[in-house]
């Protein structure tokens, strides 16, 4: 009989990276792989996409004290799924200028949400707690991710569109 592995106590974050061929993610921060890509195309997309995507693509994610998700947006909606590790604080920017934070871990009790939700054209950073050590998140986008669908934020322009967020904003530059 295999002996099962309690994973959060004994795996580091260079662990899993390395275990998942992980790689830094460009711009944002992070470490990545993909581990799904849709193999049916849509074409018939809205204008703000350059050309078809698949249907739909799937990434393992990691941060660190040190390498988090810097503010940034993508043209698709995409939804976030916590696997194991510290807990993060994720904010959003709404085209609007409101902003929200969510808790992404697993204490339920304490009002953490296992899964979150970023809609497309939404500012977002994610950093862990602080204290924490790593977090391994998936991330599910529909349709497809595609780097050309990327925009890293420009600290000065975002802090002029939206200057009632400037501390949180210059928080996840």
């Amino acid at each position: 009989m295999e002996k099962s592995v309690k994973i959060e106590n004994s795996m580091t974050a260079e662990d899993i990276i390395n275990l998942f061929n992980m790689i830094p993610l460009p711009g944002e921060g992070g470490y990545y792989v993909e581990t799904y890509r849709a193999s049916e195309k849509i074409d018939d997309l809205p204008a703000r996409y350059e050309g078809p995507r698949t249907f739909s693509t799937a990434i393992l994610y990691l941060i660190t004290p040190t390498s988090f998700s810097k503010l940034h947006k993508v043209k698709s909606d995409e939804v976030f799924h916590f696997h194991l590790g510290n807990p993060v604080e994720m904010l959003k920017i709404y085209e609007t200028g409101k902003t929200e934070t969510e808790i992404v871990g697993t204490d339920l009790v304490k009002g953490q949400k296992p899964q979150a939700v970023v809609y497309k054209n939404t500012w977002q950073g994610t950093k862990l707690i602080e204290g924490g050590k790593f977090a391994l998140l998936g991330c599910t986008v529909a349709p497809s991710f595609e780097f050309s669908d990327y925009e890293s934020a420009n600290k000065d322009l975002l802090i002029k569109q939206f200057p009632n967020a400037k501390a949180l904003i210059e928080k996840y530059i």
